[in-house]
C-alpha cells in the first residue's frame, strides 16, 4: 500500500510531462487547437451555441476574446489578436459608440467586454476604444448599490451581489483605474471583494455561496444571512478569476492589496479541498459530489485551473497549487476536449447558464442547478480553457527554463 502511495505522485508527474511535452510550442498546443477551431466555428465574431444566437455584446464573448488575446501573446501569433480586433471593430463605431450595449439594463454583465477594449487601446492607441471604455466606466458611477456599498448585479435584482458580478466589473474597473489614474477607485474595488467574502463565505468549508441579498427579500435568500443556498462551481470560478485578474493592477503599496491576496489564498484552499481525487475536476455543486444528478462541469474546471496557475506564477498563492492546476488541466483534456462533427475541437459538458430569480424555477435549489442545460461549444468555457491552457503552458515553459 505504501508503494502505491509513493508511485501515484510519480505517475501523475510523468503523465503531465507527456501531456505538456505534446502540447508545448512550437508544436500545436491544446490552446491553439481550440482557438483555431473557435475562429473557424465563428469566423465573423458572431457567436452561436448550437442553433442559439448569442448576444454580440456579452460576457460570454469577452472571455473568449480575452483567451485569444492571451494566446496571441503567449504563442507570439498575431492572428489571434487580429480576430479579437475584428470582433470588436464590428461592434464599436469610429466615434467610440457601442450600438449593441444595453445601457438600460444597468447590468454588470455589460461591463466585461470593457477589458477587451482597454487591451486593444493599450496595443493600438486608437481613441475609439478608450471612448467606448469610458462609456462602460460611467455605468459604474451610476450602478445602484446595496446599503453597504456593493454593486447590484443588475437593476432588476435589487440589493443582490452575485459572485459572477465581481468578474464582470472589477478587473475592468481596476484596469481602467490603472490606465487613467483613478487611485481612489482601488478602495471601492477592494470593498466589493471584501464585502462579498464577508457575507458569502461559509466558515466550515471556506466555499462561497453564489449570491447574497443584503435586503434578505429574494425568494432564494436565507432569511438570516441573505445568502443563496448552494455552492455553484462556476460562481466561484468567476470569483477566483476576478481576483487574479484584478490584483495585478493594484498599486503595490495599497493598504488592502494584501487583504485581496489573503482572500484568494482562502478561496484557493477551499476549492482544492473539493477537487475530485480521481479526475482532478470539480462538480457542478462543489460540496455534494455524490448527490443524485451532480456532474463534473467543464467551465468551472477551466476557471479554477487558470486562477491557480496564474496565482502560482504571480506568487499570490503557494507553489504547491501548481500540481492541483496541472492535474485539473490533464482532467480537462481527458474528459472534456473533443472533436465535433465538422472536425473542430471543442469542450463538452458546460452548463450554459445559471442564475437566481427572474423566473420561478431559478430558485437556487440543488435541483435547479443540476438540471440547467449543458452542452458543447460555449464561448465562455472555451475562453476559460484558452486562459487556463496558456497559463499552464506558460508555467511549464518557465519551469523548463529554470532547470
Amino acid at each position: 500500500m505504501m508503494e502505491r502511495k509513493l508511485l501515484r505522485p510519480l505517475y501523475i508527474l510523468v503523465s503531465l510531462a507527456l501531456l505538456l511535452s505534446a502540447a508545448a510550442w512550437p508544436q500545436q498546443a491544446w490552446s491553439t487547437r481550440l482557438a483555431d477551431s473557435a475562429m473557424a466555428r465563428w469566423p465573423d465574431g458572431h457567436m452561436t451555441r448550437g442553433q442559439e444566437k448569442l448576444s454580440d455584446w456579452a460576457y460570454d464573448k469577452s472571455v473568449l476574446l480575452a483567451g485569444l488575446a492571451e494566446l496571441s501573446k503567449a504563442a507570439s501569433d498575431q492572428k489571434y489578436l487580429d480576430y479579437v480586433r475584428r470582433s470588436l471593430d464590428s461592434l464599436v463605431t469610429a466615434q467610440g459608440q457601442i450600438p449593441s450595449y444595453k445601457v438600460d439594463e444597468v447590468s454588470l454583465d455589460e461591463i466585461a467586454m470593457g477589458r477587451v477594449l482597454l487591451l486593444l487601446y493599450a496595443h493600438d492607441h486608437n481613441e475609439k476604444y478608450s471612448r467606448a471604455a469610458h462609456i462602460l466606466r460611467h455605468q459604474l458611477d451610476i450602478q445602484p448599490r446595496t446599503p453597504s456599498g456593493g454593486f447590484w448585479h443588475k437593476k432588476r435584482y435589487p440589493n443582490q451581489m452575485w459572485l459572477d458580478g465581481l468578474y464582470m466589473a472589477e478587473p475592468f474597473y481596476a484596469q481602467h483605474a490603472s490606465m487613467f489614474h483613478e487611485p481612489k477607485a482601488f478602495d471601492d474595488i477592494a470593498h466589493q471583494f471584501l464585502l462579498v467574502e464577508e457575507h458569502t463565505r461559509d466558515s466550515k468549508t471556506g466555499l462561497l455561496y453564489h449570491a447574497w441579498d443584503e435586503s434578505k427579500q429574494a425568494a432564494w435568500a436565507n432569511k438570516r444571512t441573505g445568502t443563496s443556498p448552494q455552492f455553484w462551481a462556476r460562481a466561484m470560478g468567476w470569483y477566483l478569476m476576478a481576483l487574479v485578474d484584478t490584483v495585478p493592477y493594484f498599486p503595490e503599496n495599497h493598504r488592502q492589496r494584501a487583504e485581496l491576496i489573503a482572500i484568494l489564498r482562502r478561496a484557493a484552499s477551499a476549492i482544492v479541498s473539493v477537487q475530485d481525487a480521481d479526475t482532478g475536476l470539480w462538480y457542478q455543486i462543489l460540496d455534494k459530489p455524490h448527490a443524485p444528478g451532480n456532474y463534473l462541469e467543464s467551465s468551472a474546471a477551466c476557471m479554477f485551473t487558470y486562477a491557480l496557475a496564474k496565482g502560482v506564477r504571480l506568487n499570490y498563492v503557494d507553489s504547491k497549487y501548481q500540481s492541483n492546476a496541472m492535474r485539473a488541466y490533464k482532467g480537462i483534456v481527458d474528459h472534456f476536449v473533443r472533436r465535433d462533427a465538422q472536425g473542430h475541437w471543442t469542450l463538452i459538458d458546460t452548463v450554459y447558464s445559471a442564475g437566481l430569480g427572474g423566473a420561478p424555477d431559478r430558485d437556487g435549489s440543488y435541483e435547479y442547478y443540476v438540471h440547467e442545460r449543458i452542452g458543447p461549444d460555449d464561448p465562455k468555457a472555451i475562453g476559460a480553457f484558452l486562459l487556463a491552457s496558456s497559463a499552464i503552458e506558460r508555467n511549464h515553459q518557465t519551469t523548463l527554463t529554470r532547470r
